[in-house]
């Protein structure tokens, strides 16, 4: 079975930056796209950033481009995202998500394996 384990949540003040990790364990998950989303309080998960299977092509929700950057570890199973810039709205449970797909898409049926998430809280 694969098993995704997100880490590296935290409190942190506005402006801060904060670095998630996404270990992989079980079957190896080098072919598959690999994404991150959010879910704060009372609203639905959010697609956050994505990466395709080979790492070269990435997406950004509107909302944290330019603050965010989604990377892969060289032997794929492994995926990060540095948060620059934290606002009090980026708030939320992150969660480390992988595709049989191709392609990294927003929608969360997308995807086929999911994380048990970790809580980033940006509060002065």
């Amino acid at each position: 079975q694969v098993q995704l384990v997100e880490s590296g949540g935290g409190l942190v003040q506005p402006g801060g930056s904060l670095r998630l990790s996404c270990a992989a364990s079980g079957r190896a998950l080098s072919s598959y796209a690999m994404g991150w989303f959010r879910q704060a309080p009372g609203k639905e998960r959010e697609f956050v950033a994505g990466i395709n299977w080979s790492g070269a092509s990435t997406r950004y929700a509107d909302s944290v481009k330019g603050r965010f950057t989604i990377s892969r570890g060289n032997d794929k199973n492994t995926v990060y995202l540095q948060m620059n810039s934290l606002k009090p709205e980026d708030t939320a449970v992150y969660y480390c998500a992988g595709s049989k797909g191709l392609f990294a898409t927003i929608r969360p049926d997308d995807y086929d394996y999911w994380g048990q998430g970790t809580q980033v809280t940006v509060s002065s």
